[in-house]
């Protein structure tokens, strides 16, 4: 398991109830088109790069193997580590009525005091420092750390998950892609009597089977080629603290068994090992399948399936909870604005009406996707229903710079916002460029995230060679709105002799 995963847990166990909300922080990662989040710690150094070995991992070819160390504590402060592309700090000054963007390049092996919201870029990887989710909630009138529930069957359920956490019951959760499991199973984390022991999370759909073998139970040095060093694996690692399992119907029968047994003996033999260890964890495990249907085909193990359902929640997805799209849409839209640099918009009546009349087949990632575009795209103070797309076949609207408090964006911050594809071999492009765009959609930011969106696609499905289904999920974009994308903007769909799609 790469350490980006531990700076949410190992490195940053559960002190929210010794740490006061509002200096709660987590570290956003603008890259491969979509935000990740970090939780950061109180105080110590937090290392950013595209190695393994960093407590972030940016898998970006811009950023380098080791690129910068964050240093928190009684102040903020970053320091570059030498990085090939060099790392920059955006920061905000007021010039009259305007804000404008200034850029200043960090030098190597020195400390540059960072503010909470300063924009910085790893190479082309834009990152922000923001207050913790909770805090932001907090702001908005929930408790901090608590996530927004209104609808009676998600209160309900919620009022379950509590009781359900004072018990050293396992949990399994159900629920549609994107619905919120990882954030209800925080939720029992932090109710539970390991509150302060680590909140680790593992995607079981993630890695290959010899890779996951290593990352849930470690290995002793010389287990295989590259273990110059004996390694814990993910359940020693979350001692006396949760273990949330992921996609866990993803996991290869081979793995099953052995999980199996670690549930039944609370020990865990490491690869390469010659004796188990004692181990002391709580499993929550989440799938969106139907694990009761693939037990009776045999796709997964029914006494492992007994084991991790000590009780199972289920998720209603979104489109069911409609009366949570409003102010879920509104923190949303309060972090990507500060992230921006940015106040945060107000909604228009009859945005708030389309957001909970669309479906949302992505759930609350979907969601989460359609308010970040939106914010950018807005310009203004008021995100309208034109700034949604939720009419997948509607061009980007127009932004509307004219008002005087509107912050300068550089198209290189742009860029840095959309980010690059993660890297990989690209076969040659099936596809051919684009019709030419009228000077008036290329002009301002507009164009510019018309021609970085375009490109993006483009880009997507030549990296996975014509594939539409493919590249929509590289992009994190429902399959039907991507379709209705490359009709937007003028791209020929691959031909299914060539790539199925």
């Amino acid at each position: 398991m790469s350490k980006e995963r531990d700076v949410a847990g190992a490195m940053s166990p559960r002190k929210d109830a010794q740490i006061d909300a509002q200096h709660a922080l987590e570290l956003a990662v603008f890259a491969g088109g979509r935000v990740t989040r970090h939780p950061l710690p109180a105080e110590g150094r937090v290392s950013l790069g595209r190695s393994k070995e960093n407590d972030v991992q940016i898998d970006e070819s811009s950023v380098s193997r080791r690129h910068a160390i964050i240093h928190l504590g009684a102040r903020l402060a970053i320091e570059d580590l030498g990085s090939a592309n060099g790392t920059r700090l955006r920061r905000e000054r007021s010039a009259g009525p305007t804000t404008k963007l200034l850029e200043l390049q960090l030098e190597p092996g020195k400390t540059t005091e960072l503010a909470v919201g300063d924009a910085v870029n790893l190479g082309s990887t834009l990152i922000v420092i923001l207050p913790r989710e909770g805090a932001a909630s907090a702001a908005a009138g929930h408790a901090p750390g608590e996530p927004i529930v209104r609808d009676p069957a998600m209160q309900r359920l919620y009022a379950l998950a509590e009781r359900v956490a004072a018990s050293p019951l396992s949990v399994l959760l159900l629920g549609e892609t994107g619905a919120g499991k990882e954030v209800l199973a925080e939720h029992i984390h932090r109710r539970s009597p390991r509150a302060h022991g680590p909140f680790l999370r593992l995607n079981c759909a993630a890695l290959a089977e010899s890779l996951l073998e290593s990352e849930l139970f470690g290995h002793e040095k010389g287990a295989f080629t590259s273990a110059g060093q004996a390694k814990p694996g993910l359940l020693e690692t979350a001692e006396k603290g949760t273990v949330m399992l992921d996609e866990v119907g993803e996991l290869p029968s081979g793995i099953q068994v052995k999980l199996l047994r670690v549930l039944e003996d609370r020990k865990v033999m490491r690869v390469g090992g010659l004796s188990p260890r004692p181990i002391d964890v709580r499993f929550i495990s989440a799938t969106n399948r139907d694990l009761a249907a693939e037990v009776k085909r045999g796709a997964f193990r029914e006494d492992l399936f007994f084991r991790l359902n000590g009780i199972a929640l289920t998720i209603p997805p979104l489109r069911a909870r409609a009366s949570e799209i409003a102010p879920l849409a509104r923190a949303m839209a309060e972090r990507t604005a500060s992230a921006l640099g940015r106040r945060a918009p107000a909604f228009a009546p009859e945005t708030l009406a389309a957001l909970e009349a669309h479906p949302w087949p992505g759930n609350i990632r979907e969601l989460r996707n359609v308010i970040e575009r939106a914010v950018v795209l807005a310009g203004g103070d008021t995100l309208l229903p034109e700034h949604l797309l939720l009419d997948a076949s509607a061009p980007p609207p127009l932004v509307d710079t004219r008002t005087p408090t509107s912050v300068e964006a550089h198209p290189a911050e742009v860029a840095a916002l959309a980010g690059p594809l993660p890297a990989g071999p690209r076969p040659p492009s099936p596809l051919p460029p684009g019709p030419p765009r009228s000077a008036e959609a290329a002009g301002g930011l507009r164009g510019e995230l018309d021609a970085i969106e375009r490109r993006r696609i483009v880009d997507a499905l030549e990296q996975c060679a014509g594939n539409q289904t493919q590249a929509a999920a590289l992009l994190g974009m429902p399959r039907r709105t991507f379709v209705a994308r490359l009709s937007a903007y003028g791209i020929p769909r691959p031909r299914k002799g060539k790539a199925k799609g």
